[in-house]
């Protein structure tokens, strides 16, 4: 692990998952369901391989996610949210409201919409969905 540029919890937070691609994967498998490589790249924001990969080591380095054998085919990794990573998502459902909020060109869908009406049930839900799914 790195030395974190300073003992700022903002700081430190940041030095672990503070790029856009970073976040962009946690977002993707918590609110999109996606858990393997070729899934995130088909995300409409077009990683390219070599960020991806690097963002996906970073991840599990930080124990945010971790890394299995696919079930259904033994030449694939899927990945799945720590309880660490799970942890997020509350910073996850404030970063959308917040860009919905402030960005013009980016309209409230059918997750907006909740999280406008009642953040914390959406909260509550999807935290539950995702226990039930990876812890």
């Amino acid at each position: 692990m790195k030395k974190n540029r300073s003992d700022c919890p903002i700081s430190s937070a940041l030095d672990v998952f503070g790029d856009k691609w970073s976040l962009l994967i946690i977002r993707d498998i918590m609110l999109r369901g996606k858990l393997s490589y070729s899934e995130f790249l088909k995300s409409e924001e077009r990683i390219a391989t070599n960020i991806l990969v690097n963002r996906l080591n970073v991840l599990e380095a930080e124990n945010i996610l971790s890394k299995k054998v696919s079930s259904e085919n033994k030449s694939k990794f899927v990945y799945s949210l720590t309880t660490k990573g799970i942890d997020l998502l509350p910073i996850v459902i404030e970063i959308m409201d917040w860009g919905a909020r402030y960005n013009k060109n980016s309209p409230r869908r059918e997750l907006g919409k909740q999280i406008q009406k009642d953040k914390s049930k959406v909260i509550s839900t999807y935290l539950e969905k995702l226990n039930d799914k990876f812890a």
